[in-house]
């Protein structure tokens, strides 16, 4: 069968493209940007890619008529102040252009909507439901809460917090229930309700085996770490107090925290599961999902990221339109060393940066993500989502990666933190010499007074992080 597979570059449809792939089926996966979309060799003899933007009627006429299903795994809480009537046109662009195929089911992933009251972000979700249940096909919506799997926002955000902070000073919503699920069982709904006749035309949630506030939540963490942690919980926190609590605790964007925050608010427990039995799936609880998250984490296979999304960083952020490095208007820091050894100066540049950090100063480094953090930048702790390989579209602490091609011994970085400007890093192995390029392009006087402040750090940093990489 022909699948049409939405957000292929996301945390569920990165995950979800090899399980489709493996049932028998041929993917058309839709990316806004296909320079951030990188996967294994193995399934290319059976995926196409489609350059395709939700907004942009005109980019979805190219989608196949002979496609037999679709699943709509795109979504957004940070991207935009007006993205409940954005989420609304994307959702009625895709029933349009699907009503001109010979599509028989859509899979959506949302959230549970089952409070009268709901927050802005899982009102959105409940709007897309209603506009693409206008379409001329089956839709099965899965509603889903808190995803618990490596590299979900909320696996890792609940990790920063509760590794960070032995004593918290928390917000009442810490007390608010939930029901999460982990992206096993998500994955496992997804792929066993396509083509299954039962669930057409039908809404359902999907939760794991335990429900439990967002304190118990944190805690079971520390369980599962073996640590002590205290939480207290205060009725005095604003919304807008909460969301800097996390957006300075954890990695998440300001924009982010809002959105969770708001939602962290409403109650998102199962009322209607009655598609476990028909799937005959069992979901997994709480701490069995953070065991299979902290397996693929010290195994270092960790799928998909959400820091790897487009939210994480700049908006808008399409990778082709940076990948070439501009020189006019430039400044440049370049340094050239011999190497010594080109596979171990390629291994130690791979490494560069998460736990690893940047061979040089990185205090310093810390230090510039602390105050890209202040002014609402993505600071430092994005980390790397694998510690040794890395591709395009990868987000690494507060860059982006433009191009990654090993074999050639060239990374490309650009730069996602607050500048009066762009930067790039890039890394290049040529012949017999190690090029490290640093490139900034200021934006008006600002722009430039900011070079020179900081370039009497260059020398301290750049010669140090490029003789560390040639060691």
């Amino acid at each position: 069968m022909n699948i049409l597979l939405t957000g292929a570059t996301g945390y569920i449809g990165k995950r979800l493209l090899p399980i489709l792939v493996a049932q028998g089926h041929r993917v058309i996966c839709c990316v806004r940007d296909p320079k951030r979309f990188n996967p294994p060799k193995s399934l290319l003899p059976n995926i196409e890619v489609l350059k395709v933007d939700l907004l942009d009627a005109i980019s979805l006429e190219q989608i196949p008529t002979d496609i037999d299903a679709a699943y709509y795994l795109v979504h957004s809480m940070s991207a935009s102040k007006d993205y409940l009537a954005l989420e609304k046109q994307s959702a009625l662009n895709f029933r349009l252009a699907l009503n001109k195929t010979r599509v028989t089911q859509v899979l959506y992933l949302s959230g549970i909507t089952n409070e009268d009251v709901l927050s802005k972000h899982l009102n959105s979700r409940k709007n897309v439901e209603n506009e693409l249940k206008k379409g001329n096909y089956h839709l099965t919506t899965l509603r889903a809460g808190i995803i618990i799997g490596s590299g979900s926002a909320s696996f890792e955000i609940i990790r920063d917090l509760v590794e960070k902070l032995p004593i918290m000073i928390a917000p009442k919503w810490l007390n608010t229930k939930c029901q999460p699920i982990g992206v096993t069982d998500v994955l496992s709904f997804l792929s066993k309700a396509l083509f299954c006749k039962a669930v057409y035309d039908k809404s359902f949630d999907i939760g794991g085996a335990d429900i439990l506030s967002y304190k118990e939540m944190l805690l079971g963490f520390a369980k599962s770490r073996n640590l002590k942690r205290w939480i207290y919980t205060l009725p005095i926190m604003t919304p807008r107090l909460s969301s800097y609590w996390l957006f300075f605790v954890t990695s998440t964007s300001y924009k982010l925290a809002v959105a969770l925050v708001d939602s962290m608010k409403v109650e998102v427990i199962c009322k209607n599961s009655e598609i476990n039995s028909i799937l005959n799936i069992r979901p997994i609880g709480y701490q069995e999902a953070l065991s299979k998250a902290f397996a693929k984490i010290d195994s270092n296979q960790i799928v998909s990221s959400w820091k790897d999304s487009q939210v994480s960083g700049r908006l808008h952020f399409n990778i082709s339109d940076f990948i070439d490095v501009p020189s006019y208007g430039c400044f440049k820091d370049v340094r050239t060393r011999l190497v010594k050894s080109k596979e171990r100066a390629k291994e130690n540049i791979w490494k560069i940066g998460g736990e690893n950090g940047w061979y040089k100063g990185d205090f310093l480094w810390q230090l510039r993500g602390y105050i890209d953090k202040l002014f609402g930048g993505v600071g430092l702790r994005r980390g790397r989502t694998n510690k040794t390989s890395l591709t395009a579209g990868d987000a690494l602490d507060f860059w982006r990666v433009l191009y990654a091609n090993r074999e050639e011994g060239r990374l490309l970085l650009f730069a996602e933190m607050k500048l009066p400007g762009e930067a790039w890093l890039e890394f290049r192995i040529k012949d017999n010499q190690l090029i490290q390029t640093a490139t900034f392009r200021p934006r008006g006087l600002l722009g430039r007074l900011y070079w020179y402040a900081v370039y009497p750090f260059h020398g301290y940093i750049f010669k140090g992080m490029i003789t560390a990489i040639n060691q």
